[in-house]
């Protein structure tokens, strides 16, 4: 039997340093993996409270706008200019949240998007309707058409600003639950709007 030189039991001491590397390499791996998720998830969190933040104010500009075209519409010409003008910045809020729609998939729950987009498109196609009717108004009295036919298009234009003001109020439930995802009460924003 032969006997071991020392220096022949070199590579049993490099098994340890063998360990400690592949040790290290798994453990880097994982560290990597975990924080590309750790990053993924606050990125997501991020993009949805942006988006929140987005149609929370998009909405809430909404409703506030039509809270005040709902007296301007009783003083007066009830589709005077000042009422008409109210209409048309609640539908630039509808094209902001049309410029922004893509977003709405960066809020997680499925159903919140869904009443979000019902509630625009059920606030866009009545207001699209007022303004349709108020220039056929305006056109068939310059044409002198019967005082029916004109009662008849301002009734329809009534029932659609109903609409609007029922759907307006339904927005309120929406609001509630874009809050707690944009970390942002807008029942502020409407008080600051109104004490301006």
């Amino acid at each position: 039997m032969m006997a071991l030189k020392p220096d022949e039991m070199d590579f049993i001491s490099n098994f340890s340093t063998l360990w400690q590397v592949v040790l290290g390499a798994v453990l880097a791996t994982g560290g990597g993996f975990a924080a590309t998720q750790m990053e993924r998830v606050i990125s997501r969190r991020e993009r949805e409270r942006n988006s929140a933040l987005l149609f929370g104010e998009v909405l809430a500009t909404a409703l506030l706008i039509m809270e005040f075209a709902k007296p301007a519409r009783e003083r007066g010409d009830p589709y005077g200019r000042i009422t008409m003008r109210l209409l048309r910045s609640v539908r630039n809020e509808i094209d902001i949240y049309e410029r922004n729609r893509e977003r709405l998939f960066d809020l997680a729950d499925g159903n919140l998007r869904a009443r979000i987009h019902s509630a625009m498109v059920r606030l866009s196609m009545p207001l699209d309707n007022i303004f349709e009717t108020s220039d056929e108004i305006a056109r068939t009295s310059r044409e002198g058409a019967a005082a029916a036919m004109i009662a008849e298009l301002d009734a329809q234009r009534e029932l659609q600003f109903n609409a609007i003001v029922e759907q307006a109020a339904k927005l309120k439930a929406i609001l509630a639950q874009l809050e707690p995802l944009a970390r942002h009460s807008f029942e502020g924003f409407s008080e600051i709007a109104r004490g301006a």
